[in-house]
């Protein structure tokens, strides 16, 4: 039985993180499930990448190097995860033409919706319906527009380390694939992912995505906003961050510490909630069913509790290994409470397979 062997790598601002996974001849689709083989990752220093863009091409580069010695990847083929505030998705209708139409004129479709010249932009057309209308056919989907030179930047960084991207595709799309399955199929789930810098925002209804937001503020501005009250080190800070929590009483003397934890999460969270209004406000009727939490600055005490009084909306940790085999050695113990990491880079690996 044929199997394929897929490596996701997620370039994030605070880490590299890889995760190789084993489908059977079906695919994502078969009856069998996939089998995570290795799971690595290693951190970056602070600044290595910004807001979702590699700034230091050695430094990530050293770190992919490291990350390969360490978790003993079967391959140098990897499919890259890209998603910024660079990266324009919308949705938008065009006209209905197959795969190979769609791929020669959409440049001269969209042209008029960029905020960038079309030269300066890695272009993609995800369809999610069709429709019979009064100009004859249609589809409904998502347009990606990407800037050049922001994938190019973390194309480099990866054929520095060696490595040969074979695919680039959208974090926010990764998302949807390892963590909207199941019952989460079923219904509209929102996908929070609150990265170091960046927080991606997805709505999919029935495993489809249908909004796309990538909110310029994470888990790093938060440890930041306690460094620079408490005139403490970014170490120390995270520290404190994380025995405090949001949402709970202030202990005697952490006053400071606490309203500046609270101020960030604040602002982050009515983006996240501003983002879901908008999203009913589009499809009348059609709202969303829960939320699901990953990355980093998922697992800040109180966070969930925080979104969900304030959307009044149901909050769970996503777990994108749930239903998923694990081989003997990819390290699966060492996830345990960490689950939600790796959403990324599992679902990078699922794009490739499907």
């Amino acid at each position: 039985m044929a199997s394929t062997r897929v490596i996701g790598l997620d370039i994030g601002a605070g880490a590299v993180r890889a995760a190789e996974l084993e489908f059977g001849s079906g695919g994502p689709a078969g009856k069998n499930p996939a089998t995570l083989l290795h799971y690595g990752e290693v951190p970056l220093p602070l600044g290595a990448v910004r807001d979702g863009e590699v700034v230091q091409q050695a430094t990530v580069a050293g770190a992919l190097k490291q990350l390969w010695s360490q978790a003993k990847f079967s391959s140098k083929d990897v499919v890259i995860g890209v998603g910024n505030q660079r990266v324009l998705v919308r949705e938008t209708d065009l006209p209905w033409m197959t795969r190979a139409q769609l791929t020669e004129s959409l440049p001269y479709q969209v042209g008029e919706l960029l905020p960038m010249s079309v030269d300066d932009a890695l272009l993609d057309y995800v369809p999610t319906s069709e429709a019979d209308g009064p100009q004859g056919k249609t589809m409904h989907g998502l347009l990606v527009a990407a800037q050049r030179d922001t994938v190019n930047a973390n194309v480099l960084a990866v054929e520095g380390a060696g490595l040969r991207p074979t695919m680039v595709d959208l974090n926010a799309f990764a998302l949807v694939r390892s963590l909207a399955r199941g019952d989460l199929a079923r219904c509209t789930v929102a996908l929070v992912d609150i990265g170091a810098q960046i927080t991606t925002v997805v709505v999919a209804a029935h495993g489809h995505p249908r909004l796309v937001r990538v909110l310029p503020a994470g888990g790093h501005q938060v440890t930041s906003a306690v460094a620079s009250t408490l005139g403490i080190s970014a170490g120390e800070a995270e520290q404190v961050k994380r025995s405090l929590g949001v949402g709970y009483a202030a202990p005697e003397g952490s006053e400071a510490a606490v309203e500046a934890i609270s101020e960030v999460a604040r602002t982050l969270v009515e983006s996240i909630r501003n983002t879901f209004v908008y999203y009913a406000g589009n499809n009348p009727g059609a709202g969303i069913d829960v939320v699901v939490l990953t990355g980093g600055g998922s697992h800040l005490p109180g966070l969930g509790q925080y979104l969900s009084s304030a959307s009044r909306l149901s909050v769970v940790l996503g777990d994108p290994l749930s239903g998923l085999r694990a081989a003997k050695g990819a390290g699966r113990e060492r996830l345990n409470g960490l689950e939600s990491l790796i959403a990324v880079p599992v679902g990078l690996a699922y794009g490739v397979a499907a």
